[in-house]
């Protein structure tokens, strides 16, 4: 066969592929047998390997996988992939459909609701209609390129039915079916190998093996809920569901619109026990304001939108026997306290240990040893302690007893007034404390060092050779090669890792040295008003005050680390190692001539893009906004900006200004 026949036969295989792909997938139906398909299969897979230039980008046999990726690349995600607020409360929904009113300053508006399938959050770029790169969560700003696995996954298409052109991204939840998983763990048991616990985890090791043959034989699953597409036409949430229907993407058909807050709460009565029929496992209702404009208007909290919430069903609860009560030691010292558990299943997995919170908790159940408990878990993740069977308690049983001291070295513990934990006070000396500040200091937020891991930090600290973050930075080639299973090529990773580190924003390293209540967004709060750790540690409690969204909580923990003359001198060893700790000249305001001044941002514009409009203000003193209200100084109006923002601030007389007028205001401003 010479090559223009064999490029007709390709692609005629691959079309007549991907036909029978969507009739199976996507619309339950068949119209040739399985050994049809698979001989056309096998033929397009001998062909692609006599003529592989020939090979399409969206070729279905990378459906059988057979790419072996011994390393998965970080993507940064277009947008981050925010987690939702949730609740259990129907009345915690009534409340935020408060808050989406008076957001909204009106009751026009609709919601969403799609079931919440428990599964792993993908990302998909589509690029001219082709599948072009597939992406895991990971901590939301960020993922692993798993492209390869997620071409296995058949009812993810490879190719659209839409001549859309340009790049598109869609996210959904890939998940193992409950009837697979049952079968995979039947060749489990088969093979005489331990089963998996639980369908979601299961899922989520697979879209990471390296080879992409064995995660087609896993037989996921993926649904698609949300798309970003630039395109006049979407202007609501539902649109952009019935484009992604019609485009070929695998869209469960479980979602409805909801007139008002009563209507979602009609859907998560209906849903309750029905979703137990579905063929994956759920745990909730996702609620979304339908229309793009008014999400774009309620805008985002740090970690969530102000325009969806998640709705939890109660959780599954089982009773089993308290076997003990171990306590773990965190990195701020914190004592944990953990029922050990005679094993039980409970949604989908087996729990052998649960959390018991703090003392108080342990007082509140009246917990005895060998109690019977019953146990379920907080939004069918995390299991929990919620009571005990007094009538199958043992007459002679001894109450348990939080202890006095450290269960690792000793020391007395402490407890602040007003707080339910109890903590070690030993920073410096107790284990697990040293040991848990050092993998936050390494840990994605912080410095994201990822070529040191738990294992080599405890092979460190046993070797005598790392008692604080400052330490890292005096390891050397020799010191690290002695450690076990290290070679040359390990070592030099290791410490090309903490070289890097060096590069790393006075933000992040801020996050990194683990201040009590200080999180990654607070550290970039702190940095941006500070400017440097010298500004910061001279700071009093009423200035740090002063910083947008500081509390007393956090002020007083700032104060108190950067009392401590051990923290003073691991600041100083850090200096000298070269970490940055003060902002560099580009993330320093150029000017303050937008003082005081907000700003909402809507719409297209020319010279700018959205980012880089935002950082502009900012550069210059002012702050942007999510919301419009009276407050507002500003609406920067670009072209297609949604109308309900531009009605909002007529309405409220606020000022209203395009691109070109930005410009001249900031001119006009600097020459002031």
């Amino acid at each position: 066969m010479n090559p223009e026949e064999a490029k007709k036969k390709i692609s005629d295989l691959s079309e007549k592929l991907h036909y029978h792909n969507q009739l199976y997938y996507m619309e339950d139906r068949i119209e040739i047998s399985d050994f049809e398909f698979d001989q056309m299969m096998n033929d397009l897979i001998e062909l692609e390997k006599e003529f592989p230039d020939l090979m399409l980008p969206d070729s279905p046999t990378q459906r059988v996988g057979g790419t072996i990726s011994k390393e998965f690349p970080t993507v940064r995600h277009s947008s981050p992939m925010l987690s939702l607020g949730n609740t259990y409360s129907e009345q915690d929904l009534i409340d935020f459909d408060g808050r989406v009113s008076r957001g909204l300053g009106t009751d026009n508006y609709q919601y969403f609701c799609e079931l919440k399938f428990d599964g792993v959050a993908l990302s998909l770029t589509y690029r001219d209609g082709i599948l072009v790169r597939g992406v895991t969560r990971g901590d939301g700003v960020q993922g692993d390129d798993i492209t390869p696995n997620v071409k296995t996954i058949r009812s993810i298409p490879l190719r659209i039915h839409s001549d859309y052109t340009g790049e598109f991204e869609v996210r959904g939840e890939a998940f193992i079916p409950k009837e697979e998983f049952v079968n995979l763990n039947k060749r489990k048991v088969q093979a005489g190998e331990d089963t998996y616990a639980n369908a979601r985890n299961t899922a989520s090791g697979t879209l990471k093996m390296q080879d992409s043959a064995e995660v087609a034989r896993r037989k996921l699953d993926c649904y698609l809920y949300s798309l970003t597409l630039t395109d006049r036409s979407i202007e609501t949430h539902e649109d952009s569901i019935h484009w992604m229907e019609k485009a070929g993407f695998n869209v469960s058909d479980t979602y409805k619109k909801c007139s008002d807050i009563k209507e979602v709460l009609a859907y998560i009565h209906e849903w309750e026990e029905k979703r137990q029929q579905l063929p994956v496992e759920t745990d909730g209702i996702v609620i979304k304001v339908n229309s793009l404009d008014q999400q774009n208007e309620l805008g985002f909290t740090a970690k969530s939108p102000r325009w969806a919430i998640a709705y939890k069903y109660k959780s599954e609860s089982a009773e089993t026997a308290l076997l003990d009560v171990t306590y773990q030691v965190g990195r701020t010292g914190a004592i944990t306290p953990v029922a050990e558990l005679d094993p039980v299943f409970l949604a989908g997995t087996t729990v052998k240990r649960a959390s018991l919170h703090n003392a108080n908790e342990i007082v509140r159940l009246d917990l005895h040893h060998k109690d019977v408990v019953f146990v379920e878990k907080g939004g069918e993740i995390i299991p929990k302690v919620t009571g005990v069977k007094l009538e199958a308690r043992h007459a002679n049983a001894d109450p348990v007893i939080y202890p006095a001291e450290c269960p690792e070295c000793g020391t007395a513990l402490v407890r602040t007034e007003g707080e339910a934990v109890h903590y070690c006070p030993n920073t410096m000396g107790c284990a697990p404390q040293i040991k848990g500040r050092v993998e936050h200091f390494i840990s994605r937020k912080a410095l994201d060092i990822d070529s040191l891991g738990e294992q080599t930090i405890s092979l460190l600290f046993d070797k005598g050779l790392l008692h604080s973050p400052a330490d890292l930075f005096d390891l050397t080639y020799e010191q690290i090669m002695e450690l076990e299973g290290f070679k040359d090529l390990s070592t030099k990773n290791v410490l090309k890792g903490i070289e890097a580190g060096k590069n790393i924003p006075f933000s992040r390293v801020l996050f990194g040295l683990g201040i009590r209540f200080v999180g990654a967004t607070v550290a970039e709060k702190l940095a941006t008003h500070f400017g440097n750790i010298d500004n910061l540690a001279k700071a009093g409690f009423e200035e740090l005050l002063s910083v947008p969204e500081i509390g007393e909580k956090i002020a007083a923990s700032v104060n108190d680390y950067f009392s401590q003359d051990l923290n003073i001198k691991e600041i100083d060893r850090l200096k000298k190692a070269g970490l940055q700790l003060e902002l560099e000249e580009s993330d320093q305001p150029s000017s303050d001539v937008l003082n005081g001044k907000t700003f909402v941002i809507s719409g297209v514009f020319t010279e700018f893009s959205r980012d880089e409009l935002k950082q502009t203000i900012k550069s210059h003193g002012g702050k942007v906004v999510s919301s419009i209200s009276s407050k507002l100084d500003y609406l920067v109006a670009g072209e297609n900006m949604g109308p309900a923002k531009l009605e909002k601030a007529t309405k409220l007389d606020i000022n209203i200004i395009s691109e070109q007028e930005f410009k001249e205001l900031l001119a006009e401003a600097a020459d002031v």
